[in-house]
């Protein structure tokens, strides 16, 4: 990506491009262009209406060769600070998932720790067109937070928070309610807003089989006061609300539970939501509930969940990749090719038959932009191409044996579309990544780092893998 130098003041200019817009007219502009002051979208346009107007004020003016500019991708459930634990839980029940290997390994985790995990998290994220994410729950968000800043990347951070359940490590099976709020608190005032406001911070509720009735409520109130978002995994599997039933005495699971507390706000992210009802659908969508459907770890562990009726339902739906152990691909664009795929699929485990305009290409995009950024409360400013906006967006180079010929531009960003594909990162209105390249951090140093740390930990937290076959 070569840059034409003009004038020294902080205007850019992106031009001879398709321009996916993803604004409420779902524009798309064959020849466009879009111009950046400072971190904010001045105008989008034609190309020669753009150069026309503005070139005389650019600082850099960049060709961009018939690329394709989209607005940045949102994950909006993921844990960084897994990263180190990529592959440490494969194909093993989630309950010896969670009690055997990710609470051991997470407990285990330094502050240092947390922070290498993000930036290697980080790295992958952007590389895929990732430029807002909503942590689902981690170690040490501080950790989080430094990677954040330094990668560039816009963030909604949030600890993973229980005050009850069995099986706790013994560093966390001490922790009262109140010091669970207190520290999200004291998290929120030293980290929310920060890093030239690409920093939020949230509550945390891990799930509902290790938080207290006072904990959901307490949590329900801060987000309230703070005037703060709320992540929590919702349904994830069957056995979930069977304890729900049994022990909270309501008639199906977590949803139902949550509705009868009046848990289920605005500022709610439910992540995976599989086990669901009719009923439980309505509840989420009355109150204005966001999911984040994270389509490979369903599958891999979870369950079908019921996309298109949440849709259906007027429900805002997002897509996550999940942590490192859950999916070890971070890669948003993998999930977009993944969901419309498998609600297709669950078309014929759901009706008999088959229905393959289910989740099409244009939803399926919708997903990942402006529903990503209403379900991370930020949709006034990022989520699509539009004046006012943030300077959020990725450059696609579709000229190459992935996604050629080009006979359907929004399809094949769907269905063609590979992490390789994404060639350029902007975020505030600065690249975080140009050509391929980082450029806030040394990737190989990153990638040292990580093994070093990584192999640490296992040791740390006594995680052992079973070999799988005849290794000499």
């Amino acid at each position: 990506m070569e840059a034409q130098q003009t004038k020294s003041v902080a205007v850019t200019i992106l031009h001879n491009a398709t321009i996916v817009t993803m604004d409420p007219d779902a524009r798309v502009f064959r020849n466009g262009g879009v111009v950046i002051e400072r971190d904010a979208i001045v105008a989008v346009g034609q190309s020669s209406d753009i150069l026309h107007q503005f070139s005389s004020l650019a600082h850099q003016i960049f060709d961009l060769n018939g690329q394709i500019v989209l607005p940045g991708l949102i994950n909006t459930h993921v844990h960084t600070s897994q990263q180190l634990g990529r592959g440490i839980a494969d194909d093993v029940d989630l309950m010896t998932w969670l009690h055997h290997r990710i609470w051991p390994y997470e407990s285990n985790m330094s502050e240092e720790d947390s922070y290498i995990s993000t930036l290697l998290c980080g790295i992958e994220l952007i590389h895929s067109g990732v430029t807002c994410f909503a942590e689902a729950g981690g170690q040490h968000a501080s950790g989080m937070a430094r990677a954040v800043e330094l990668l560039g990347l816009r963030a909604c951070l949030a600890e993973s928070i229980m005050d009850a359940g069995d099986g706790l490590p013994a560093s966390w099976a001490g922790r009262s309610t109140d010091d669970c709020i207190q520290s999200q608190k004291e998290l929120y005032k030293k980290h929310h807003n920060t890093g030239d406001g690409r920093i939020r911070v949230w509550l945390g509720i891990r799930q509902i089989m290790n938080a207290t009735d006072g904990l959901l409520l307490a949590t329900r109130d801060t987000a309230k006061e703070l005037k703060t978002g709320i992540h929590m995994h919702v349904a994830e599997i069957a056995y979930e609300n069977q304890f729900v039933t049994e022990t909270r005495k309501v008639d199906h699971g977590t949803v139902m539970h949550l509705e009868k507390i009046q848990f289920l706000q605005d500022n709610l992210l439910a992540a995976h939501t599989v086990w669901v009802n009719p009923a439980e659908i309505d509840c989420l969508s009355r109150g204005g509930v966001k999911v984040s459907h994270c389509p490979a770890a369903a599958m891999r562990m979870l369950g079908f969940a019921p996309i298109r009726e949440m849709l259906d339902a007027g429900i805002c739906v997002s897509l996550g990749t999940d942590g490192a152990p859950s999916n070890n691909r971070m890669s948003i664009v993998d999930e977009m090719y993944l969901a419309s795929l498998i609600n297709k699929g669950r078309e014929v485990h759901t009706n008999g038959t088959t229905d393959p305009t289910a989740l099409p290409a244009e939803t399926v995009l919708k997903l990942v932009t402006i529903n990503g950024a209403k379900s991370v409360l930020w949709d006034d400013e990022i989520g699509s191409l539009e004046v006012g906006k943030k300077a959020d967006l990725v450059v696609i180079n579709p000229s190459s044996w992935t996604m050629v010929p080009l006979h359907d531009s929004i399809s094949s960003l769907v269905y063609c579309m590979r992490t390789e594909n994404v060639v350029s990162v902007m975020c505030n209105g600065e690249w975080i990544m140009k050509d391929k390249k980082i450029l806030n951090v040394d990737e190989e140093e990153v990638l040292s780092k990580a093994k070093h740390a990584s192999a640490e930990l296992l040791k740390r937290a006594g995680i052992k893998i079973p070999s799988r076959m005849n290794f000499l």
